[in-house]
């Protein structure tokens, strides 16, 4: 999973999924942001759909693509210091 969110254009897409009005987007909506090819744009959403860190929504031809909560979180977590993560857990 931190493979996955390590890379600059995967985090680029996940602020980008994470950010859109409906919480969701298609391919077509992250090639122009990207500046990358769709079928580049295809391959890292690929990577974080495998990673559990989008889920995948086929809609006729289309795929929309929204962040899992829970995955953001955990690693979040992880990235955290300990010391801080004790004082949330404490309040």
């Amino acid at each position: 999973m931190l493979k996955a969110f390590a890379d600059p254009a995967r985090l680029r897409l996940l602020s980008l999924i994470q950010s859109a009005p409906e919480g969701e987007v298609s391919v077509s909506d992250l090639t122009a942001p990207l500046g990358l090819s769709q079928p580049t744009v295809s391959h890292h959403l690929r990577i974080l759909t495998e990673a559990g860190l989008i889920e995948r929504d086929k809609r006729g031809v289309w795929a929309y693509y929204r962040i899992v909560p829970s995955a953001i979180a955990a690693i979040a977590d992880l990235l955290t210091p300990p010391r801080k993560r004790a004082t949330k857990k404490a309040r």
